[in-house]
C-alpha cells in the first residue's frame, strides 16, 4: 500500500513538472504578439507614408513596401531606391523588401536588419508590438531610432 502512494506521488509529481516545463517552453512564443500583417507607416507629423507587409518566411520575418502616400517622382515616374547598394539599387521603392531576417528572441524580433529607402543606409533592427501599435527600431552602433507604425 505504501508502494502504490508513493507511485501515486511520484506521478503526480512528474506530471506537474512536465507541466511546468511545457509551459515555460510555450510561454515566449506566446509572449511576442504577431507583427504579421499590413501596418502603416507614419512620420513625426502623423502623416501616413507607405504601408509595409510584414510576413514569415523559413522562420524568419520580413517587410516589404507595398505602397506609398506618393508612389511617383516629379515626372510622374515611380520612386526609387537611388542611394540603394546591391540588387536593391534603383528599383522601384514599392515591391522592395526593407525588412530582413527577424528571428523572435523572447517577446520581441531581432537580429535582422531594415532599410531606410530614402537613403538607401541598412540598420539592426528590432521589432515588438506594444498596445496594439509595432514599435520599430533601428541601432546604428550604440544608437537607436524608434518608430511606431499603425495596423492597415
Amino acid at each position: 500500500m505504501a508502494r502504490r502512494a508513493a507511485f501515486v506521488v511520484l506521478m503526480a509529481w512528474l506530471a506537474a513538472v512536465w507541466l511546468v516545463a511545457g509551459w515555460l517552453v510555450a510561454a515566449p512564443a506566446q509572449a511576442a504578439e504577431s507583427l504579421v500583417g499590413k501596418w502603416k507607416t507614419v512620420d513625426e507629423s502623423g502623416k501616413v507614408q507607405s504601408e509595409v507587409d510584414i510576413y514569415e518566411q523559413r522562420g524568419k520575418v520580413f517587410g516589404k513596401i507595398t505602397s506609398l502616400a506618393e508612389p511617383n517622382d516629379r515626372q510622374g515616374r515611380p520612386k526609387v531606391c537611388g542611394q540603394c547598394t546591391g540588387a536593391d539599387k534603383d528599383q522601384p521603392i514599392v515591391g522592395l523588401v526593407i525588412i530582413r531576417d527577424l528571428s523572435l528572441k523572447g517577446d520581441r524580433y531581432k537580429d535582422g536588419t531594415i532599410m531606410d529607402p530614402k537613403d538607401g543606409k541598412v540598420y539592426k533592427a528590432e521589432l515588438w508590438v506594444e498596445d496594439g501599435k509595432l514599435k520599430v527600431r533601428g541601432y546604428l552602433g550604440l544608437f537607436y531610432r524608434t518608430q511606431t507604425w499603425l495596423k492597415a
